[in-house]
């Protein structure tokens, strides 16, 4: 089963720009390297601040794009990772680890389409 994990931060740090400390990235890369030992990671990715982003909504056949930042945004986005993992509570499992390492904030756990789903 494939899940993705979305991390989102507490604190708005994120939208700083500003680098994770050495200790920080070398205990994202221990977690990392451990994960893609297990065989669990199947990619991972920090986010860049909102400033350098933009929403592209459709509505009624028009299409608006929003330059970031996006300040009034409540549930920023900072990174994603998926994985695959035998079960839902060995996902919730990763997760929990993942916010040792991270810190404070939440990470959503979605499971993914597989294409059997579909399938007749």
């Amino acid at each position: 089963m494939r899940f993705l994990m979305i991390y989102k931060p507490d604190s708005r740090d994120s939208e700083s720009g500003a680098p994770p400390s050495p200790q920080e990235m070398a205990e994202m890369g221990k977690l990392i390297s451990e994960m893609a030992a297990a065989g669990v990671l199947l990619a991972a990715e920090g986010c860049q601040p909102t400033s350098k982003g933009a929403r592209v909504r459709l509505s009624q056949g028009r299409f608006t794009v929003t330059d970031g930042p996006f300040t009034e945004a409540k549930e920023l986005i900072a990174g994603f990772a998926i994985v695959q993992a035998k079960s839902r509570a060995e996902a919730i499992a990763w997760g929990e680890r993942f916010l040792k390492v991270a810190g404070d904030g939440e990470s959503e756990i979605r499971e993914l389409h597989e294409a059997p789903a579909f399938e007749s």
